[in-house]
């Protein structure tokens, strides 16, 4: 197989984990916004981080990998846990505070982010005609916000953390030493979401709540689907080049606003479905793009 057939196939099966981890993601943030009905947040983050870290830590345990390694604190892995903790905290905080479909329409701005990111850190090319698709991507998420509209709120903002944080997290990953499996990446991710969780319990005092039935299984459902999706991203991100795989996190858009729709109820409106389009129009033409030159 030559160079560039290579090339082509990392980016085919990165898209490919891309696309099965937002699905799963879309249900997560789904579960967590059902648990956020009884639980407070500071609370949710800690539980849902544990049941991710034990899924993890018992993953590396039983392929005979070390739970720690001196690489687990280089400078990128810190920088890691750093968005990790922004990424999280912010974001479980705008699908618990908003709608499930808004959240989910911010947090597309993150490709846009990754790959000015890998552009300026990792000096992967990218063409015109990608940043043009890029920058129309970029209005279909505008036109799915509408500022000024009931939609939009002071709220969003937290979403827009959230979205800087993840796109930071998934920078700092490919950074990260090659001597890291996906397990252990998973592990400390999970547990930087326990101390995000403990820092904002403090924060806002609230007394712990025992789950219930329904908030018990959400929690479970959602470590577990959590580790599944963190596991196809991690795979993603070290799979073919960033700016060829990150265009799939358009599809956690479908997901997240069917999701909305079908489960908690929200309004699908015209401007909705205008920018969905255009979204998705323009990651796969960048789709397309990457398989020629930038």
């Amino acid at each position: 197989m030559t160079p560039r057939a290579e090339g082509q196939s990392a980016n085919l099966i990165g898209g490919l984990f891309m696309v099965a981890a937002m699905a799963i993601f879309a249900v997560e943030d789904s579960l967590l916004k059902a648990a956020g009905a009884s639980l407070p947040v500071g609370e949710i983050l800690i539980l849902f981080g544990l049941g991710g870290a034990v899924v993890f830590a018992a993953t590396s345990l039983l392929r005979g990998e070390p739970l720690y390694t001196k690489d687990v604190i280089s400078r990128p892995m810190r920088i890691r846990v750093g968005f990790e903790i922004m990424g999280r905290l912010f974001y479980v905080l705008a699908i618990t505070l908003t709608p499930l479909s808004a959240a989910t329409v911010i947090l597309q701005a993150t490709p846009l982010v990754v790959v000015a990111g890998a552009a300026l850190v990792f000096g992967e090319p990218v063409g015109w005609r990608r940043w043009t698709a890029i920058f129309v991507g970029l209005f279909g998420v505008i036109v799915l916000i509408r500022p000024g509209a009931d939609s939009f709120s002071l709220l969003s903002i937290l979403a827009i953390i959230g979205m800087l944080g993840f796109a930071g997290r998934d920078l700092a990953s490919r950074a990260a030493p090659a001597t890291l499996s996906t397990s252990l990446l998973g592990l400390y991710g999970f547990l930087s979401v326990v101390v995000a969780g403990i820092a904002f319990a403090i924060w806002e005092g609230a007394a712990f709540v025992w789950p219930d039935t329904t908030a018990t299984l959400s929690l479970t459902a959602a470590a577990l689907a959590g580790a599944g999706a963190y596991s196809c991203l991690m795979k993603a991100m070290r799979t073919g080049d960033v700016s060829a795989v990150t265009p799939f996190r358009y599809t956690r858009l479908l997901f997240g606003i069917g999701l909305g729709v079908l489960v908690f109820g929200e309004s699908l409106s015209s401007s909705m479905i205008l920018g969905s389009g255009l979204i998705v129009l323009s990651g796969l033409f960048i789709l397309w793009r990457g398989k020629k030159t930038a």
